[in-house]
């Protein structure tokens, strides 16, 4: 039989487990997601990707505020649901809700747990340089994404892959994945592990002051960072002397050759770090499109040998 459920989630990671879920044949009763925002040059109110998806499919959408008052849990409560399912909802769900379901709120992480609890997972995994990432839905309780995990699929980092490129695979494989802990659900035979507690890492959320980048580090650490920060928020350098504008790093490699960190090396964007180079393959000059090297080379007045910042 189908599921009733809840649905709690916000971002594009998130779409493609609600229209798995919807798919499969499941009532999603309502779905809650965070309130619009301002955005845009005009900073119109923005509706999240959920919601906008929801609204399509004649969903009823809850966006409250806080989840910690009375009158939010007696809300959760009269929708009557037999599970939640939350993806990077991005609110804090309290004791007292997680009890209107006991032990029936799942969530998918993208990590393979302990590996990356916590709020900004992919990206933590492609700047420490793992070569392995993936996604687990884990049963939730008070703790931070500590909760016993029902299923998880591996996926592999490849050396050049971006935060970017591995949220769009992992968001797919995740809602696959979701929807197979929900059969197996239905028909009495999902089984939980505990986390072990050896290996156990926390994906901080990033913060601005770590985006712009270091030349000296070895070249695999700032490769590392500039990936792991496409495309958002982007890690950056600025440019020497007068031009001093902010440039966005979007894709990088292995450059060849060596000199003092920070310094061009080549008429291919090709930067000097502490041990090593990388070479700038994509790059984006604030208010504008990303552009490849060659076209940012055209009209940034990089000669070799000058330093960035």
């Amino acid at each position: 039989m189908p599921l009733r459920l809840i649905f709690m989630g916000t971002p594009d990671f998130a779409v493609p487990t609600l229209l798995e879920i919807i798919g499969r044949g499941h009532e999603v009763a309502a779905v809650y997601t965070r309130a619009p925002k301002p955005a845009g040059r005009g900073m119109d109110l923005q509706i999240t990707p959920v919601e906008h998806e929801a609204r399509d499919r004649r969903i009823p959408v809850l966006n409250p505020i806080t989840l910690r008052s009375e009158a939010a849990v007696a809300e959760f409560r009269a929708l009557r649901a037999e599970v939640a399912v939350v993806v990077a909802y991005g609110l804090i769900l309290p004791k007292a809700l997680l009890d209107v379901i006991p032990r029936r709120f799942f969530n998918l992480h993208a990590s393979l747990l302990p590996r990356w609890r916590g709020a900004a997972p992919i990206n933590r995994a492609v700047m420490a340089g793992d070569t392995e990432s993936g996604v687990a839905v884990m049963r939730m309780e008070e703790g931070l994404d500590t909760g016993p995990v029902a299923k998880s699929k591996r996926f592999p980092i490849g050396p050049d892959m971006t935060a970017g490129e591995l949220h769009d695979a992992l968001a797919p494989l995740g809602a696959q994945l979701m929807a197979s802990a929900l059969d197996a659900l239905e028909r009495g035979t999902l089984r939980l592990k505990r986390q072990p507690s050896e290996g156990v890492t926390y994906a901080a959320k990033i913060d601005k002051g770590e985006t712009r980048i270091d030349w000296a580090r070895p070249w695999q650490q700032v490769h590392d960072h500039c990936r792991g920060l496409s495309p958002f928020p982007g890690a950056w350098f600025e440019l020497p002397g007068a031009q001093g504008a902010r440039i966005k790093v979007l894709r990088t490699t292995r450059g060849e050759g060596s000199g003092e960190p920070g310094t061009v090396l080549d008429d291919r964007l090709t930067i000097a770090c502490r041990e090593g180079a990388v070479r700038l393959v994509d790059v984006q000059r604030a208010g504008r499109q990303p552009m490849q090297a060659e076209e940012f080379l055209r009209g940034a007045r990089l000669a070799q040998g000058m330093r960035l910042r």
